[in-house]
């Protein structure tokens, strides 16, 4: 006989309800489940870098070197770390997402585990742990390609790799608030709806000139933009002070995320 598993299973206790200091059980989960996924893995990390080779070595060799506020770049140079910020959304949203509407609404995944000493907060963190492993992993190979190209020859580059883990833990952290909201299936098309926008209004392509300027206060509030911005700023070797409000914006859009997706993963789990 089965026992159904009851979702009052837990006294109201603030501190063990939401947390349990347990997050990284789930990130371990996460990864012995993609031990054999290789190609899901490496999906997202393949078509940035075509975009990287097949436009650098035909735009590039046409536009050549470009003005930024960073000084002057090759076109491959310029691209590159809009490429990269464009994975770290698409790997981060894709995880926090699809996979976590499935687990929340129909594998009831997420039942299981509350049964155990885990907390909302504890899956909320381990799902976007999750991302940032993935991130961490594109960013290192996406890096490396960039330096090999001689496109990134900078010690600033370092500092690109924890700045691309910090643009995955905002979109994680985004994307798995909104999947919280989400009803079913067909709601996941409202999150195409803005990725796909946001990835070509963040000045991955082009530079914030080329835009309307009645579109620039618009393209200046996207989290993608402000991704682009310091991994370009980073990447370029002459990084600007101004940098470190592009890093807060998508720390602040983290950290409330986080929150809210417990909040959110304790309502529809455990009320």
């Amino acid at each position: 006989m089965t026992v159904p598993l009851s979702r009052h299973r837990r006294p109201a206790l603030p501190l063990r309800g939401l947390y349990g200091g347990r997050a990284r059980s789930v990130v371990r989960r996460a990864a012995r489940a993609h031990r054999h996924q290789w190609l899901d893995l490496l999906a997202g990390l393949v078509e940035p870098l075509c975009y990287l080779l097949v436009f650098g070595a035909t735009i590039g060799a046409l536009a050549g070197d470009m003005e930024t506020e960073f000084g002057p770049m090759s076109y491959t140079a310029f691209l590159g770390p809009g490429l990269l910020a464009s994975a770290m959304m698409s790997s981060a949203v894709a995880d926090t997402s699809f996979k976590v509407l499935f687990r929340l609404r129909h594998s009831r995944l997420y039942d299981v585990l509350l049964a155990t000493p885990l907390g909302p907060v504890d899956i909320a963190l381990g799902e976007m742990g999750w991302a940032l492993v993935r991130g961490a992993g594109y960013a290192g190979v996406f890096l490396g390609v960039l330096t090999a190209l001689g496109e990134a020859r900078t010690w600033w580059a370092l500092l690109a790799l924890p700045a691309a883990v910090l643009t995955a833990f905002a979109f994680a952290a985004l994307g798995m608030t909104v999947t919280t909201f989400l009803r079913n299936w067909k709601d996941l098309d409202l999150i195409s709806l803005a990725t796909m926008p946001m990835a070509l209004l963040s000045t991955t392509f082009f530079p914030l000139s080329a835009y309307p300027a009645a579109l620039h206060p618009f393209v200046e509030a996207v989290p993608l933009y402000h991704a682009v911005r310091l991994l370009r700023g980073l990447c370029s070797g002459a990084p600007t002070p101004d940098l470190l409000l592009n890093a807060g914006y998508l720390a602040l859009i983290a950290a409330v995320g986080v929150l809210v997706t417990g909040r959110r993963l304790a309502t529809l789990l455990l009320d």
